[in-house]
């Protein structure tokens, strides 16, 4: 087992592998940290504005579907992520596994 462990680390293919992963990870993370710090960043700082009712009569405001496609935002993120964890990233990884066992 261990022999299999230090070929794959010694691996060039697995290092970039591991940092191409890691770069994914990182933007999706930056990406979704910026829909939600965005939308407190406007609750802070343009609450009346998301406090308007979106139509006469409504007592819906402009705060509620933005909370709400924030939400949404990042359930998408999350299955973006998740189809190509599922898909790219095992196959690569499987493959990596895979070479180093022969």
């Amino acid at each position: 087992m261990q022999d299999v462990l230090a070929r794959i680390d010694a691996n060039p293919k697995f290092h970039e592998f591991c940092s191409r992963r890691s770069r994914y990870s990182i933007i999706m993370t930056i990406i979704s940290a910026a829909a939600y710090y965005g939308f407190i960043l406007l609750v802070a700082f343009q609450g009346p504005w998301l406090g308007t009712k979106l139509g006469a009569g409504m007592t819906t405001s402009i705060g509620v579907p933005l909370g709400v496609g924030v939400i949404v935002f990042t359930i998408i993120l999350t299955w973006i992520y998740v189809r190509r964890a599922n898909s790219e990233f095992d196959e690569t990884n499987a493959a990596l596994i895979e070479e180093a066992q022969k």
